[in-house]
């Protein structure tokens, strides 16, 4: 999928720093399915609760923040961009936050919790709120 045409150097709007000192608070907080709180957070959750923090407000599910981003490539991706995990056909299914050095932070899966991790996928989408 194309990226969006943004200058190599474009920075983040927010502030990078915050948003992932924000998004490291909650580190621990169990997955849940729908979770839109601290109390338990799904992946697109996780990402709408964080951002919010930051002033940004960002649609639920994780197609619609896709829509809501602005494609970037992965030379591009800075600490703060969020990224998306698709399918073979392009759909999106999974999401987080982009840490640097191809990692992320994000709430996984029924049984997990929120963390940081490497990205185990090259079918990534990167995306710049």
């Amino acid at each position: 999928m194309a990226a969006a045409a943004l200058p190599a150097n474009a920075a983040p709007v927010l502030n990078s720093g915050a948003v992932l000192t924000t998004a490291s608070q909650y580190i621990g907080t169990p997955y849940r399915f729908g979770g839109t709180t601290p109390s338990g957070f799904d992946c697109s959750g996780f990402t709408q609760h964080v951002f919010a923090q930051h002033g940004v407000s960002l649609p639920r599910t994780t197609s619609q923040q896709l829509a809501a981003v602005t494609r970037i490539s992965k030379a591009q991706a800075k600490p703060g961009d969020l990224v998306f995990f698709v399918n073979a056909s392009g759909k999106p299914y999974h999401m987080g936050i982009y840490t640097g050095d191809g990692r992320l932070m994000d709430s996984p899966r029924t049984g997990k919790s929120v963390s940081e991790r490497s990205i185990w996928s090259d079918n990534v989408i990167y995306g710049r709120v």
